[in-house]
């Protein structure tokens, strides 16, 4: 059997410049600011808020893990908690890093994203300002 999935939005996210905690015992760290951004998608709208890091470690083997937690609001002023967090083997190509998204969210008009299984694909984003492209879906 195979699974089926439904687009909840795409992510445009913003990056400012790395910066480099160096060589630790899990590999890598680097910390990526996130500053900005915008979402779409059939159900809701709007933007990335500035302030929060994508926790992104890599192996010597080339092996990279991020884990990044940042805000939405949508464009009815409801805020949205996102955690997104995957891998991405060394031989992988395109360079795509495939996510596990998780949301906290008040009570309402978007408790749905609460329940269920996401995933996400993330890989480059626009050419001119830093940034990556992240597809959600949730399995139905």
């Amino acid at each position: 059997m195979l699974l089926e999935a439904e687009f909840v939005m795409e992510l445009i996210v913003e990056l400012g410049e790395n910066l480099e905690v160096g060589h630790t015992p899990k590999g890598l760290l680097r910390l990526i600011p996130i500053t900005g951004g915008s979402f779409v998608g059939p159900k809701l709208r709007g933007k990335i808020l500035s302030g929060g890091y994508d926790w992104n470690t890599t192996l010597p083997d080339g092996t990279a893990h991020a884990f990044a937690k940042y805000a939405l609001q949508t464009d009815d002023g409801v805020y949205i908690s996102i955690e997104n967090e995957g891998n991405l083997d060394s031989g992988a190509h395109p360079c795509m890093i495939k996510t596990t998204p998780r949301f906290q969210v008040m009570d309402g008009k978007y408790d749905w994203l609460r329940s269920g299984v996401f995933v996400g694909s993330l890989q480059g984003g626009r050419t001119d300002v830093p940034s990556v492209c992240i597809q959600i879906y949730k399995l139905k």
